[in-house]
């Protein structure tokens, strides 16, 4: 109880830092270990080229599977903070058990994908035969053996909404340790394991997913003390699910379009595979600086979902501006780091063909960050006051209305040369800057219409 009390409480300044750091740590080391996956591949002896082409093409799915889980985190996350907030532990605990039902159905589908839909998926990519079977043997294994980072987001956001983030951001560290430590081992073959290359490389990822889901359970058992666990809160209840995926809905969406962003960028740019590769290098690089804005959105979330519970307008409006003003000092961190050593990212991933490429979208793209770390946060604060349809807008805009036709008529005019492919990651700019400027109007009418007018 006395991390309830702490969400009634504590200065919402000190409670956004407290909550906030362990989960941007938690965010920016799942990030770190992307970047490292691709850099031990990048750098195997024979077909590395090859290598970072498939993790480039297989990361869609991967982002789509952790969309639908962490989205229903989500909608998890906020319900249990704001049933918490009005003092209803038997609903909290439904809440809860379907949220663990759900990841059941969710791992279900990403199983009979794994099964039956990698190969197609793979070859509308791609033509080049390594960069096919490499991608297919990476994704099959991720998919198979999804359940890991399914349940982890679940039982994240479980933590998280009872103001735990500390321990989910263990679970969290102990995961990409494991991973790390496994990937040379697995990938290059030391010691009495074999070699295995990228199918290494997705081993050691789905292991340390599985370590951290399993900490995070008995985390979960343990400490999770405001409402009560078993199997019979798992019986699905339509009510408690609409309610989970009326928040959640949007957040999946939003992670949706970004897988879907990433496949159909890689649909423009296949015309040249070095500048498809050094899009994905990027991605990564990009993701490493907005799961900063993501693990703070993780904390906007909950203390002002928790704080419309209570009723409490001054506590949401000091969650909404402190949160804004963190997410910026973050981004504008994020926009020195990229822009002052892109060599040194260059030299990590072993770029090859595709170091100029990635020069050119360091330092065109990362001009975004402060506008989408904002819209980040914006969508953080619309899902804590039940604006899921607000929140949907500005993924839609970011990710699909604007950004992938306005990328794909600046491919119109360059079919070649670093120069010519720079055009289309201005996309990406104009994109957050518009995304942004609506939001910011949301924002204005939905503390209008929903802060202002509690009494």
């Amino acid at each position: 109880m006395a991390e309830s009390n702490k969400m009634r409480e504590m200065p919402v300044n000190k409670l956004m830092i407290q909550m906030g750091i362990p989960m941007i740590l938690s965010m920016a080391l799942q990030a770190v270990y992307n970047i490292v996956d691709s850099a031990f591949v990048g750098n195997m002896k024979v077909g590395s080229e090859a290598a970072l082409n498939a993790l480039t093409l297989v990361f869609p799915i991967q982002m789509l599977m952790v969309a639908v889980g962490i989205g229903t985190g989500v909608g998890t996350n906020a319900l249990l903070a704001r049933t918490l907030g009005q003092q209803n532990p038997r609903k909290a605990a439904k809440v809860a058990g379907n949220s663990l039902f759900l990841g059941t159905i969710i791992y279900a589908v990403c199983l009979l994908f794994g099964i039956f839909g990698v190969k197609a998926y793979i070859s509308s990519q791609t033509v080049d035969p390594e960069v096919l079977s490499m991608g297919t043997s990476y994704l099959r294994i991720c998919c198979v053996i999804s359940f890991g980072i399914i349940y982890f987001s679940l039982f994240e956001k479980l933590l998280q909404a009872t103001g735990r983030s500390l321990y989910s951001t263990i679970g969290q560290v102990v995961g990409a340790v494991v991973n790390m430590i496994l990937d040379p081992i697995m990938i290059y073959g030391i010691g009495p394991v074999p070699e295995m290359g990228v199918r290494g490389a997705a081993y050691a990822t789905v292991i340390g997913q599985i370590v951290s889901a399993i900490l995070l359970f008995v985390f979960h058992m343990k400490l999770n003390k405001e409402f009560e666990h078993g199997v019979k809160y798992m019986k699905p209840e339509s009510g408690i699910i609409k309610e989970i995926y009326t928040i959640g809905l949007p957040a999946i969406i939003a992670q949706a379009l970004m897988s879907i962003m990433v496949y159909v960028m890689n649909l423009i740019l296949k015309f040249n595979p070095a500048a498809q590769t050094a899009y994905g290098l990027f991605y990564k690089v990009q993701q490493f600086v907005l799961f900063l804005a993501f693990g703070l959105r993780d904390a906007i979330t909950p203390i002002i979902a928790f704080s419309y519970g209570m009723g409490s307008k001054k506590r949401i409006r000091d969650g909404i501006r402190y949160g804004l003003i963190y997410t910026v000092v973050l981004m504008i961190a994020g926009i020195v780091i990229t822009e002052i050593f892109p060599d040194a990212f260059a030299s990590l991933f072993n770029a090859g063909q595709s170091r100029e490429y990635f020069f050119g979208a360091m330092r065109i793209i990362s001009i975004s960050f402060l506008f989408a770390g904002i819209n980040v946060a914006y969508q953080g604060i619309y899902q804590a006051l039940d604006g899921g349809f607000e929140s949907l807008v500005i993924s839609l805009l970011r990710q699909f209305v604007i950004i992938l036709p306005l990328a794909g008529f600046f491919s119109i005019f360059v079919r070649s040369g670093q120069a010519g492919v720079s055009l289309i990651w201005w996309a990406f700019p104009i994109t957050e800057l518009v995304a942004c400027l609506v939001g910011y109007v949301f924002l204005k009418r939905m503390k209008k219409n929903k802060v202002d007018s509690l009494k």
